[in-house]
């Protein structure tokens, strides 16, 4: 009698626990679909693409401030505010973060350790508290394998960490939007090569201490550098602002 009832309550257990098995499966899908999964260097993590907007910012969420701006980190994601939401964006060169996730991939290239997640690259800078953000290795493809993104052949080197007590740049990130409806992919491009460009222009290249000029220099040529970035940015069909 009392192993027909334990029957009855774990076959009754077994019938409750399935559907709600059931909605976690459906759930985890539900939560890729606009998600994209990084396999370099056997980092094997799912990200959101860049662009997707969330409404609020888990609890656990960093505010990293850099250049004057506020950016949001949390598992390898850079947000910054946009509107009401929080939108996905490339990382801000330069910006420096506490901690990594625990799921960051330690990748050796050209003698030099790097922590990587979500297309980006990471040194360690303990003057400046953390790990900080740097562009691609030479050799490393950018975002999504582009061609002539950070780290192919003459693209900038990764840039050193700022000395102890030394003041960021201002921020040289954009609002962009794409008006004839550039995929992320095309829009990490065209982002690359018109800040390429920009720095070729004006030699000024804010992933480089100081912009790579003089100090007294700095800000009249991140003013020329910005608004180089802009017109190749609209003529690539973007608004910019």
């Amino acid at each position: 009698m009392n192993l027909t009832r334990y029957g009855l309550i774990a076959a009754l257990c077994v019938g409750l626990l399935a559907p709600v098995a059931s909605q976690a499966d459906h759930r985890e899908e539900r939560d890729h679909a606009h998600d994209r999964y990084d396999v370099r260097h056997g980092h094997n993590h799912y990200y959101p693409e860049r662009g997707f907007r969330v409404h609020v910012m888990p609890r656990e969420a960093r505010v990293v401030v850099w250049g004057g701006e506020r950016y949001w980190f949390h598992e390898g994601v850079w947000y910054r505010p946009f509107g009401r939401d929080f939108v996905v964006i490339a990382p801000p060169f330069g910006a420096v973060v506490p901690i990594l996730p625990a799921f960051a991939t330690l990748v050796v290239l050209g003698g030099a350790q790097y922590y990587y997640a979500n297309d980006a690259y990471y040194r360690y800078a303990p003057d400046q508290g953390g790990y900080q953000v740097v562009a691609a290795p030479e050799g490393e493809a950018g975002p999504a394998g582009a061609p002539g993104a950070p780290g192919a052949p003459g693209a900038p080197p990764a840039p050193q960490p700022y000395a102890a007590g030394g003041s960021p740049p201002p921020s040289d990130n954009l609002f962009i939007y794409p008006k004839n409806g550039q995929t992320a992919d095309q829009q990490a491009r065209d982002r690359y090569e018109c800040h390429r460009w920009a720095a070729d222009q004006t030699a000024f290249d804010p992933t480089r201490a100081a912009g790579g000029v003089a100090p007294d220099a700095t800000m009249a040529k991140r003013a020329d550098y910005q608004r180089a970035q802009q017109a190749c940015l609209e003529a690539r069909g973007y608004t910019v602002r």
